[in-house]
């Protein structure tokens, strides 16, 4: 959606806009920044249709519960006629109120990574006791059984992609490390936010400290172990997601990990705790399977065409630098170990 089909949308909510920009943020959804009047600003977004609109239900409950316990979270508004949402052809609109601040898209410090850390330990505290169901569902997120199957359902079958030779060796080394993965034990689905990238938190200008989250589409219910081992993934691979080699960083690791402790340590039980390095490691594995199913089937993660000569190639590089990360993290594991040790030695001591 362009602005052209974004500038109705502001007098909806009895909006005049004086100027309306687009956000350079997110892959999945549009937004745009809108300036009124009054020289007040608010967050116009274009939905994507994969978001179906009780998708707004929640996010005003979860936003509602979120400020009800003191934290700064962007509310969506109501148009003049009371609805969360403006229908259309192709996914649907709303608008939110503008939180000022700045968007990283890599942790460049550890400050950062403790900020974000703490940030998302507030936001886990703040949403332990919300009970309300959930009306839209994301079923599959993280279920890594079929993330598999679906990478070696993808090699049996793409043999005539021009690039099969080079994927399906990656693809069957991925394979090779899932298989020798620990299973995760039984543990309680929480409330999570769903997509912990640093890119979904504001951070305060001058000072650097963490405001809130955004992005709260995916909030739903998993193991926290899996959300936080998402966060990690994100935050601790110095490399970024576009080299095929991986910098997993301990201290941004430790960090992270000090950052959440401060505000959420208590929420941690002794397996949760336990599962969060193996639970980082399948995050790892398990990216590293779909972006090898994507670099046959060319269906799914965008891609960059300034960079690389195919979508092909460009989730090929990914897949790669996901499956060294998890290579890192298991070289660095007697040091990520006592890590986790110290951080959370204090709370859980008997």
């Amino acid at each position: 959606m362009d602005l052209a089909h974004a500038h109705p949308i502001p007098a909806l909510y009895r909006i005049t806009a004086l100027r309306i920009e687009p956000v350079d943020s997110g892959l999945i959804n549009r937004t745009f920044l809108v300036t009124g009047a009054s020289h007040q600003r608010h967050i116009l977004q274009w939905v994507n249709p994969i978001f179906a609109a009780p998708i707004n239900e929640d996010i005003e409950a979860i936003t509602s519960h979120v400020a009800s316990r003191g934290l700064l979270t962007p509310r969506l508004l109501r148009t003049a006629s009371g609805e969360l949402c403006v229908p259309g052809n192709n996914g649907h609109w709303r608008m939110l109120t503008w939180i000022d601040g700045d968007t990283l898209h890599r942790a460049a410090s550890d400050q950062v990574a403790r900020e974000a850390g703490c940030m998302l330990g507030k936001f886990h505290a703040a949403v332990a006791d919300f009970t309300q169901p959930f009306q839209s569902h994301r079923p599959g997120v993280h279920e890594s059984v079929r993330h598999f199957k679906h990478l070696r359902d993808t090699l049996a079958k793409r043999t005539d992609h021009p690039r099969f030779g080079s994927v399906t060796t990656l693809g069957e080394e991925i394979l090779q490390v899932a298989a020798t993965l620990p299973v995760l034990p039984s543990l309680p689905e929480r409330v999570v936010h769903g997509d912990p990238k640093i890119s979904n938190f504001l951070f305060e200008r001058g000072t650097g400290r963490a405001l809130c989250m955004v992005d709260l589409d995916t909030v739903s219910r998993m193991a926290l172990p899996l959300e936080m081992g998402d966060a990690l993934r994100s935050w601790c691979n110095l490399a970024g997601e576009d080299s095929p080699t991986a910098n997993f960083s301990s201290s941004r690791f430790h960090a992270a990990l000090e950052g959440y402790a401060a505000t959420a340590a208590q929420l941690l039980s002794a397996p949760e705790i336990a599962a969060l390095i193996p639970a980082t490691r399948l995050i790892f594995v398990e990216l590293a399977a779909r972006f090898c199913a994507d670099a046959l089937n060319e269906d799914y993660f965008a891609w960059d065409a300034a960079r690389f000569s195919s979508h092909s190639e460009h989730s090929e590089i990914r897949a790669a630098g996901q499956l060294d990360a998890a290579r890192a993290m298991e070289r660095l594991d007697a040091t990520l170990q006592r890590l986790v040790a110290e951080v959370f030695a204090v709370i859980h001591a008997p």
